[in-house]
């Protein structure tokens, strides 16, 4: 079978293209390179052996993805392209609006061209606005508290109407919880561009001294410690969660939807205390105002994906941190 991942030079999709390898997929990537590198291809076939084709395209530029699917006929896509930091959204919301919006309406349009018409969607537990419980399932109310969140949840609306009037249309909707770590190798993780948006990439930055101290962005959220809780899961099992999916795209039609989590909720200064533990490195942190959009407790419960998916995170937080810190030692 043949995967096209858009984004795939990205965090997340760099290590969902070393899964579909490993377990022996056809993979292509394009991706405009916004936030990663071309060398990501390199580490990518490294590590697994085998080629994969790259072309470098945007979303926005509608026939820039042309030759991707003029040259190849795909069984499915999984689509990671797209700006992902909630700060920067409540900057800039028309920037991601266009972007996410824009880029994904000119893929489907492209997908229904070519007759593709299965697709593994990047979402996000941000569609859950700020839950008034926790553990979060997969039927909860929907809402967002910034933009970002806003175009993952248009972008559920938009993917599940395809569904209605084409029954050949298969749509995955995978809601992830917070990826952190990195591929055991060193040579693949998360390696934003400028200060980090998210907590383990500006860990390491400070770990390895380019950052004087962590910034916490709030200490008086209702939670034990007063900084934030979200379920942190492996990139890899996040990644290892995206090869089932395909199997489900592929099997099943209309609009399946996934928490990806390890059901677990642990606060920022609970990270910063694992990670210094599990790698003798001092994180000096000062606490700084809330964050806009950001909310209190985040975690998921992952059933669905284990009972439908056959699907769960295997690696714990010792690990993550691990793993996170190898790879930044190693890309410094």
């Amino acid at each position: 079978m043949k995967i096209l991942v858009t984004g795939g030079t990205g965090y997340i999709g760099s290590h969902t293209c070393v899964e579909l390898l490993q377990k022996g997929y056809e993979v292509v990537v394009f991706d405009n390179l916004y936030n990663s590198k071309r060398d990501v291809v390199d580490k990518i076939e490294k590590i697994t052996g085998k080629k994969i084709t790259f072309y470098k395209a945007d979303m926005l530029d509608k026939e820039s993805m042309r030759p991707v699917f003029a040259e190849h006929t795909f069984d499915a896509v999984i689509h990671f392209a797209g700006l992902k930091a909630v700060g920067e959204s409540v900057e800039k919301p028309l920037l991601y609006y266009k972007n996410n919006i824009a880029g994904t309406l000119n893929l489907c349009e492209m997908m229904n061209e070519y007759g593709c018409k299965k697709i593994i969607f990047s979402s996000s537990a941000t569609v859950y606005g700020s839950p008034e419980t926790v553990p979060i399932t997969e039927d909860f109310p929907l809402s967002t508290t910034n933009p970002y969140g806003s175009t993952k949840l248009m972008l559920e609306g938009i993917l599940s109407d395809l569904c209605v009037p084409d029954k050949e249309w298969s749509v995955v909707l995978l809601r992830y919880f917070n990826p952190i770590g990195a591929h055991e190798s060193g040579l693949l993780g998360e390696s934003p561009n400028g200060i980090p948006n998210n907590l383990m990439p500006y860990i390491m930055q400070v770990a390895v001294g380019k950052l004087p101290e962590l910034g916490v962005f709030g200490n008086d959220y209702d939670t034990p410690d007063g900084t934030g809780v979200r379920d942190y899961i492996h990139v890899v099992d996040l990644a290892k969660g995206h090869v089932n999916a395909v199997e489900k795209a592929t099997s099943a039609n209309g609009v399946n939807i996934y928490n990806l989590g390890t059901g677990n909720g642990y606060s920022v200064l609970d990270i910063v205390k694992v990670f210094e533990a599990a790698n003798g490195v001092t994180i000096p942190y000062s606490i700084k105002p809330r964050r806009a959009g950001d909310i209190a407790t985040c975690y998921a419960n992952p059933k669905k994906a284990k009972d439908e998916l056959g699907w769960e995170a295997k690696y714990d937080l010792q690990r993550m941190c691990e793993d996170s810190w190898r790879f930044a030692k190693m890309n410094q």
